[in-house]
């Protein structure tokens, strides 16, 4: 089946192992093919933009539909989870949904997941700056926290 694409100038989009970049107007691409990754600008995180232990999570996920060799990202993966999981453990019925899409080898679905644990960590943060002003105010970054 493929998959339309409409890309604004100067998007990016990853398929497969390339990045392809548009030019200054937009651009409607079909793509056709089996099992290529292809992620939008939009979908990606990079590791500076990674900058919350659930973005890191993302990250790893990211890693692991793009790569042609998943396996190689589970031990990060799997780290960075049971992190989270002691710190958070209310975040595990995300987790699991994740750890689920991974082991089915549906990593586009565990990418769709992690972005949920995004969702999440950024109510839990929310939640805690509006009960804990001051503490939230004199804390820079508190995703070194978790």
């Amino acid at each position: 089946m493929a998959l339309k694409v409409e890309l604004k100038p100067h998007e990016r989009i990853i398929v497969g192992n390339s990045v392809i970049t548009n030019t200054d107007q937009r651009a409607r691409l079909l793509i056709d093919g089996e099992n290529v990754p292809i992620l939008r600008e939009r979908d990606i995180l990079t590791p500076e933009t990674a900058d919350t232990p659930a973005k890191l999570v993302y990250l790893a996920v990211q890693l692991m539909y793009i790569s042609p060799d998943p396996q190689t990202q589970h031990g990060t993966y799997f780290n960075l989870v049971r992190d989270i999981v002691t710190a958070v453990p209310s975040s595990w019925p995300i987790i699991e949904g994740i750890n689920n899409n991974i082991l089915n080898g549906d990593l586009y679905r565990a990418l769709k997941e992690a972005r949920k644990l995004i969702a999440y960590e950024e109510k839990l943060r929310s939640q805690f700056e509006a009960t804990h002003p001051k503490a939230a105010a004199g804390k820079d970054d508190v995703s070194t926290a978790a």
